[in-house]
């Protein structure tokens, strides 16, 4: 007899950047307990784990780190390679070398056998098809699919939950915003593709994108 299903907790996907950190607080108001979970895949700003588990730690978090070394064996790219510098912008028609192929497919499965082994039946994950950077796998036709295909092959019914599927930046700043935790995710997460906390390194892409999007949430919303 399956157990039964403990809708109260929930797993969320967290890389200590804006995104999942806004959800992490989202999710704590939201569910009575938070598990998060961060993927080691060999990325060159390791010190994203680090910024992980301080967060959690911090903030009364349950965090656990899992080892996908792998998939940057398979898929090297410039997250990965220290020999691949980022392009600041994606080559036409194609997609930005900072994509790692099957990345949001292979976490949100691992997540998934997780919560299902803890009676969890909700993922969590920060993708945004408005800001998505040109990765597939933030569409949410994608989050569908493997939401179908994930409770197909275990069985069990999950809920990929997506809350800034349909934000920008600014209003995922506004969202930090209302949680009250607007400096916390400014001084204290790190999307920064060159692995500095805060502002970040200013230049790269999640750089620009994360300062855009800022100044825009000043411009709309203060």
């Amino acid at each position: 007899m399956q157990n039964i299903i403990d809708k109260d907790r929930c797993v969320l996907v967290f890389s200590g950047g804006q995104d999942s950190s806004t959800l992490l607080f989202w999710a704590k108001k939201k569910f009575k307990e938070v598990i998060a979970l961060s993927f080691n895949y060999g990325q060159k700003h390791d010190l994203e784990l680090q910024c992980a588990k301080d967060i959690c730690k911090k903030y009364d978090v349950e965090h656990h780190i899992l080892d996908m070394g792998l998939l940057s064996q398979l898929a090297p790219n410039a997250l990965t390679r220290t020999d691949i510098k980022v392009d600041k912008e994606a080559p036409e028609g194609g997609l930005p070398n900072t994509f790692v192929d099957g990345r949001n497919m292979i976490f949100l499965t691992f997540a998934s056998i997780f919560a299902k082994q803890r009676n969890i039946n909700h993922v969590i994950t920060g993708v945004s098809q408005s800001d998505f950077s040109g990765y597939p796998d933030c569409r949410d036709i994608f989050i569908k699919s493997i939401s179908t295909t994930l409770s197909l092959a275990m069985d069990y019914q999950f809920v990929i939950d997506t809350p800034l599927m349909w934000l920008d930046k600014a209003e995922t700043w506004k969202m930090a915003d209302d949680l009250g935790v607007l400096d916390i995710i400014k001084n204290e997460t790190l999307t920064c593709y060159n692995g500095i906390i805060g502002n970040g390194c200013g230049e790269c892409p999640a750089c620009k994108l994360r300062k855009n999007g800022y100044v825009e949430f000043k411009r709309k919303f203060k």
